[in-house]
């Protein structure tokens, strides 16, 4: 076990690392005091704190001592979660409870074909259900990026990953008693920076035509550039940093591209995580809405989509730091109330005139009002009364119908 402390980009940080040559990297009691007292300094200085993990898991022969060890490391976990930004870099096979502290932490990054993460490995699962399996397969980059959702991101060498937790590093304060770092905006930034209009014509006059909302985060940041994070799952949300101005913003997006952007079990539960990380660290949140509800189906009923959904609610409804909305297209339904409206305190809540904000699409709701009776005619009907942002900003929610080019500017000035 190494550690110590040193500066990424000119700011600090506390960072221990597991070393696999000696006896597989394996905790014992020592080894675990060693990880307690930075994650104990790191948060009594209000520095963030980094874990590089390549370990075997518990060393079998000190027994109960190891297993103590573990309990105080996930303990201290725990107390920094919130406080201090905690990340995880998976260098290596990580096994048993080797896995369960990175579990704890903000971010985890693997690397694929040498990162491995499992609870119990290939030759325990072939001794207990016979079944055959690759590491790879179990609990590799891929695995855990796309299918479980426990990685944050996926890279092809330990220098991308290095890279990219450079980059992430960037846009974290210190704590959670500091704001999140700026960076000065000069005349010549604003020359560089990329023309909004684009976003005039991003959203299709075909309201069932997919379009890329990734684009049109792009265009809102700073020199297009945004850091997305858990770009491999759930895909139909899209999470990630970036900055505005100079100042880093959290943003939150529907993806039309992916299942028309509907919400979830697995995109509810990575907003919410993503929402309270924001929270907790003073990143204000901008959401980009265009849902036409929550997936149907018996899959996602019996996968727990009702517990999941609410888990998004929550995190909306209690994240205290400030929350600017874009209705972009579609915002039908329940998933309408729950990305971030104005009646769960939304700060200030917009749509772009392509916004449509109702019960559910003009077709579904008059078959089912008329019964199948004079169906387009009076779909025809529902869509000029209700298939627009007009109703709501009449009641006050939302502030204002403005040009998609203004969005940058009204994040900025938020």
């Amino acid at each position: 076990m190494i550690t110590g402390h040193g500066l990424i980009n000119g700011r600090p940080c506390y960072v221990f690392s597991q070393d696999f040559t000696v006896l597989g990297g394996s905790l014992s009691e020592t080894f675990a005091e060693k990880m307690c007292k930075v994650m104990d300094m790191a948060v009594l200085y209000g520095i963030p704190v980094m874990g590089i993990n390549d370990s075997g898991g518990a060393r079998i022969q000190e027994g109960v001592e190891s297993l103590a060890g573990y309990s105080e490391v996930f303990q201290r976990n725990v107390d920094s979660s919130g406080v201090i930004p905690q990340f995880s870099l998976i260098m290596g096979p990580c096994a048993g409870g080797a896995v369960y502290s990175p579990a704890l932490t903000d971010f985890i990054f693997m690397v694929r074909n040498t990162s491995y993460m499992f609870v119990t490995g290939p030759d325990v699962v072939k001794a207990v259900l016979n079944e055959d399996i690759t590491k790879e397969e179990l609990g590799g980059a891929n695995t855990h990026a796309s299918i479980s959702g426990v990685s944050h991101g996926q890279f092809n060498n330990d220098i991308e990953m290095l890279s990219a937790t450079r980059d992430l590093f960037n846009y974290m304060p210190l704590s959670s008693r500091e704001a999140p770092p700026a960076t000065a905006w000069t005349e010549a930034d604003e020359k560089l920076q990329a023309s909004t209009k684009l976003l005039d014509n991003i959203v299709p006059d075909d309201p069932n035509r997919p379009y890329d909302m990734k684009l049109a985060i792009k265009t809102i940041c700073d020199h297009g550039k945004f850091f997305e994070i858990m770009k491999d799952f759930a895909k139909n949300l899209l999470i990630g940093f970036g900055r505005v101005h100079g100042n880093v913003v959290g943003f939150l997006a529907n993806q039309p591209q992916v299942l028309a952007g509907c919400l979830d079990s697995d995109c509810s539960m990575k907003g919410a995580r993503f929402v309270r990380y924001c929270d907790c660290f003073n990143i204000p949140i901008v959401t980009l809405e265009d849902v036409p509800g929550f997936l149907p189906g018996k899959d996602q009923e019996h996968g727990g989509i009702i517990k999941h959904g609410a888990k998004l609610l929550y995190a909306y409804c209690e994240a205290t730091v400030p929350k600017i909305t874009f209705i972009t297209r579609k915002a039908y339904g329940g998933a309408y109330c729950v990305m971030a409206s104005k009646h769960i305190k939304g700060d200030t809540n917009y749509s772009w005139p392509s916004g449509e904000i109702a019960v559910m699409g003009a077709k579904g709701a008059c078959e089912i009002i008329f019964r199948g009776k004079n169906v387009e005619a009076e779909t025809a009907n529902y869509e000029e009364k209700f298939a627009n942002p007009l109703k709501a900003a009449e009641r006050g929610y939302i502030e204002d119908i403005v040009m998609p080019r203004e969005t940058r500017n009204i994040v900025r000035n938020g």
